[in-house]
């Protein structure tokens, strides 16, 4: 496969950017307008909401799970030093190799290094976010070496030539007419009469991706979880793919984000009860797959685990950005957030999208460029995504923490100059009065109905374009009182 189109190179190895990257309200106004992408979105998010609220329900103590999850990861992150350096003499006493990357392009080049010592040229990838943020995929693509995407929607994205835009369901903007016309297209097992029904879609990607599992040398993962007391990692999926990936290749690398790590066995089992309902909307995942090092008679032959931080310890520094790292993909925010729904995971040009990606990416990446710095702003502070988390990250209070952040770092910024206008006005009595004068005078002139005003100028009219605003009253409560009460304060 090419490299997708609208991906461009990470700067400083870090995280790639999609779409070239326009800020969130360029690129989520292109995203809008596309009408068949927002009924792909609505149907997919509202049929995985509901699921998911009645596999919830059946758990009385929910919440406790909830704060245990929440409870485990803060603990973890306040130890995190401790608990890897656990991990590290754990992995390499079962027989496995443990590599410390600090960036996204070291990540790579050791991966890269690993398949070329193997003479191979191409290898099986599992689902794994965290190889979709290191770009992993372009960065062997350029080194003559081809990764072949087994899981059924990473495999649609990649075929497409396409992006991933959810963390759960990477292909969540295709409906199955278009799927089906794709596998025709790209796909030589597909039968020319090739139904659009999934267990037929499913099929001729099983045909397709067989040879492929048989045939590979080097097999490349993530993991939902590395328990530090055994070394073990853990991956849950739902097709088997991942499965295939990490038992039959003779060498399995495994990119695995520091914050991935929690202490014990007994830390996982909460984990497992909560992921599954939050994610796929099921009691427990079909696969869950736990290896610890090699063995002589079963799995690969060969382990790496590469540690990523890519900005993870920068994040861990601040107090309130830091839960994000609590994050277990779930993607349960993504599937209440009206914003999500409406603009697709593209607009937010990362390979985290949604409520989750808008305070993750940012802290990751750094805020210095207008993409970034765009995205704690892409939400409507509705606090559904709060409500969902199964580890109970804030994200609205991360969000607004953030948004400080992305004012305080521009000094000429528009929000900046509005609020010390405001600060101005309402440390003066007589200012106040002449402001609340002027607003009504203008409010009577603009205000159209129903004391709407529907449009206002630039820079204003990004309110009014998608909102009404209220106009302001013919008489402010000073005038009123100065009137009635003969003058009197």
């Amino acid at each position: 496969m090419t490299t997708p189109a609208g991906a461009t190179p990470a700067p400083n190895g870090s995280m790639p950017t999609y779409l070239g990257m326009p800020s969130f309200p360029s690129a989520a106004r292109t995203a809008v307008a596309d009408s068949q992408l927002r009924r792909n979105l609505t149907h997919a998010t509202t049929a995985i909401r509901a699921k998911r609220a009645n596999v919830v329900r059946e758990l009385d103590d929910w919440e406790e799970l909830r704060q245990a999850g929440k409870a485990i990861k803060e603990h973890t992150l306040a130890n995190l030093d401790t608990y890897l350096l656990r991990l590290e003499e754990s992995v390499t006493s079962a027989g496995g190799h443990v590599h410390w990357a600090r960036d996204a392009a070291e990540a790579n080049a050791i991966a890269i290094d690993l398949i070329k010592r193997k003479n191979a040229d191409k290898a099986v990838k599992s689902k794994s976010m965290t190889t979709q943020e290191a770009g992993l995929n372009e960065a062997l693509a350029q080194n003559g070496i081809q990764a072949i995407e087994t899981d059924l929607a990473e495999l649609i994205v990649q075929l497409g030539d396409d992006l991933p835009s959810h963390i759960l369901v990477p292909a969540i903007h295709k409906n199955r007419a278009e799927i089906g016309d794709l596998f025709r297209r790209t796909i030589s097992e597909a039968p020319g009469d090739l139904a659009d029904d999934p267990p037929s879609l499913t099929a001729t990607a099983r045909a397709h991706l067989r040879g492929e599992f048989l045939d590979a040398k080097v097999g490349i993962s993530g993991a939902n979880f590395a328990v530090a007391d055994t070394g073990s990692l853990v991956v849950v999926e739902s097709e088997g793919n991942g499965r295939m990936c990490l038992t039959l290749p003779d060498t399995l690398i495994s990119f695995v984000g520091i914050e991935k790590i929690i202490p014990s066995w007994r830390d996982l089992e909460v984990f497992l009860a909560l992921l599954p309902r939050s994610s796929t909307a099921e009691r427990m995942n079909p696969y869950t797959t736990i290896w610890s090092g090699v063995a002589n008679a079963d799995g690969p032959r060969e382990f790496h685990l590469i540690l990523l931080d890519n900005g993870r310890t920068a994040t861990l520094a601040d107090e309130t950005g830091r839960q994000a790292l609590r994050c277990i993909r779930c993607s349960a925010c993504l599937n209440v957030c009206p914003v999500y729904e409406r603009a697709g995971g593209h607009a937010y040009g990362s390979p985290y999208p949604g409520p989750i990606g808008a305070i993750l990416s940012p802290q990751l990446r750094g805020m210095t460029s207008p993409a970034d710095a765009s995205l704690p702003f892409a939400s409507s502070l509705c606090g559904a995504c709060y409500e969902v988390c199964p580890v109970a990250i804030n994200i609205p209070e991360a969000l607004v923490h953030l948004r400080a952040r992305a004012v305080q770092s521009q000094p000429h910024y528009p929000e900046r100059i509005f609020f010390s206008l405001a600060a101005s006005i309402l440390s003066s009595p007589g200012r106040m009065a002449f402001a609340q004068r002027l607003g009504s005078l203008a409010g009577s002139a603009v205000a159209r109905r129903k004391g709407r005003i529907r449009r206002l100028p630039p820079p204003l009219s990004a309110w009014t374009d998608t909102r009404d605003a209220p106009a302001p009253p013919p008489e402010s409560f000073r005038a009123w009182w100065s009137r009635t009460r003969g003058g009197a304060r």
